[in-house]
């Protein structure tokens, strides 16, 4: 890791003390670099521990910088999954293309990471938790909003007590509650972008390996996605495109599976036996494919990082990279400022790059999940064409298109 120039001059001088909240992968992120700077951070996670499984979660472009100035992209490298072949299908099962990952994705091989969730949230944990305090099976209750010159951000937490902090930030995720405090409820920043989606494990029947197999009829796909080398288990999804978000089926597991099934009913390929393992998963994740954008992302002393603040969606691929992005970025614009003006330079700084990584949700809709006959029939004609005519080089691509600043001496 690179040398770290803190704040000389006065060591008596009192640390500022940071509040996180989330221990996923912007909060942890955010608290490596808010304590390098100096400051006194405390994570608070709902979870009694730290969160593993769900699906692999890709590190790419400016990210990659990330993880390398914080020592642990040897062990994310380690931990890469090597994803080989990606194999799109029509709706009776035939084969449409066959291609490398990275044809699609516009990713670049041999430098981009995709790793287990959970192995990337044990490194992030395992950088920070010898210098960092966390409190694991809690969350924040009430928060004050007030800016105050010479106090902080009064908080308490949903197992009792309270303490008060010089800033508060929420990385607590796409349907944050740090956010609906700070800033009100999250229908005024979510963004439907036409899809709801389930995932799930179940048998790897098929005996995939280290591939993913994608199969689209117009408004609905599924996919089974083997992440190891023979692995009895793969990860299954199922798409849905809806004019409107199913309310109702938020929390009702039962309501979800009736969607899904009636959706899939009398579909080819797997999806017969898809249906089966979906009733019987005891890791159903049920959601909506969705953005959140935000015209600022803080309000007095606290502010918002990661998908709390500018989830991409799964369609960009890219929520991973803007969360550990974000959070650098944020730990540098308040390095050597007063919470106002930092708040600020995050902003400026940050907003165009998450911006351009949110508007490719729709190259990723037209490529994953056409919604229509007409569109699906243009995708298969480009899939066919790529898989005979060697992809054009690109030009800089968005998940790349920001340059971390470098650290400086902040004394």
């Amino acid at each position: 890791m690179p040398r770290i120039d803190l704040p000389s001059g006065n060591r008596t001088t009192p640390r500022r003390t940071a509040l996180i909240s989330g221990a996923s992968i912007a909060g942890p992120a955010l608290a490596f670099w808010l304590n390098r700077y100096g400051f006194e951070v405390t994570v608070v996670e709902r979870a009694d521990a730290l969160r593993g499984g769900g699906y692999p979660v890709d590190v790419r472009g400016t990210a990659l910088e990330v993880v390398r100035r914080m020592g642990i992209l040897p062990r994310l490298r380690d931990a890469h999954i090597d994803l080989r072949r990606l194999t799109f299908l029509d709706e009776d099962g035939g084969e449409v293309a066959s291609l490398a990952p990275h044809t699609v994705t516009g990713g670049v091989a041999g430098q981009d990471l995709e790793v287990p969730r959970g192995e990337l949230t044990r490194a992030l944990h395992t950088a920070v938790r010898d210098d960092v305090e966390f409190l694991f099976g809690d969350s924040i209750d009430t928060l004050d909003t007030l800016d105050r010159p010479d106090h902080g951000v009064d908080v308490t937490f949903r197992r009792g007590g309270s303490r008060t902090f010089d800033l508060v930030f929420g990385a607590d995720g796409l349907h944050s509650h740090t956010r609906r405090l700070l800033f009100g409820p999250e229908e005024q920043f979510h963004s439907y972008l036409g899809h709801c989606f389930a995932g799930f494990t179940m048998r790897n029947t098929l005996g995939l390996c280290r591939e993913t197999v994608l199969w689209n009829a117009p408004g609905r796909a599924a996919a089974l996605y083997a992440a190891g080398d023979n692995a009895d288990e793969v990860h299954a999804f199922l798409n849905l495109t809806r004019p409107t978000p199913p309310f109702d089926a938020f929390r009702n597991p039962a309501a979800q599976r009736a969607l899904l099934t009636e959706a899939f009913a009398e579909s080819a390929w797997q999806i017969p036996e898809m249906l089966t393992a979906l009733h019987i998963a005891d890791d159903l994740f049920f959601d909506v494919v969705s953005q959140i954008r935000m015209p600022r992302w803080s309000n007095g002393r606290a502010a918002l990082v990661g998908d709390a603040a500018y989830a991409p969606s799964l369609l960009t691929g890219q929520g991973t990279s803007l969360a550990l992005v974000g959070s650098y970025m944020l730990a540098a614009s308040l390095a050597a400022r007063d919470h106002t003006t930092g708040f600020a330079a995050y902003e400026h700084d940050t907003r165009a790059f998450v911006t351009l990584n949110q508007d490719q949700a729709g190259k990723g809709a037209a490529t994953l999940f056409p919604a229509t006959a007409r569109a699906l029939e243009q995708r298969n004609r480009g899939l066919r064409e790529l898989s005979t005519i060697p992809p054009q080089k690109p030009g800089r691509p968005a998940h790349s298109a920001l340059t971390l600043p470098e650290f400086t001496d902040v004394a």
